[in-house]
């Protein structure tokens, strides 16, 4: 009995892990699994922060106008740490 209900949880656990894969196939077949992992479907020049050098996309980050540039940051707490060490 015990050797039945654990033939039957893999084969359940297999058959997930197969339409797992043939969905994750027909989405990139489709170009649709790029957009939903939040990754950018055009080249963008990313911007590294100052603070920790972390690389980040300028319309995801946390932006500090200093004067004519702006500066690009990865949180708000590297933001705080860059305004505590320039003030």
């Amino acid at each position: 009995m015990l050797r039945l209900a654990l033939l039957i949880v893999l084969m359940i656990l297999m058959a997930r892990a197969f339409w797992r894969l043939v969905d994750g196939v027909m989405a990139g077949l489709q170009g649709g699994g790029a957009s939903a992992g939040g990754v950018p479907q055009r080249s963008v020049q990313m911007q590294r922060d100052p603070v920790c050098g972390t690389f980040v996309v300028p319309e995801r980050s946390v932006v500090l106008s200093d004067g004519a540039t702006r500066v690009y940051f990865c949180s708000t707490e590297c933001r705080d740490r860059y305004r505590a060490r320039t003030a």
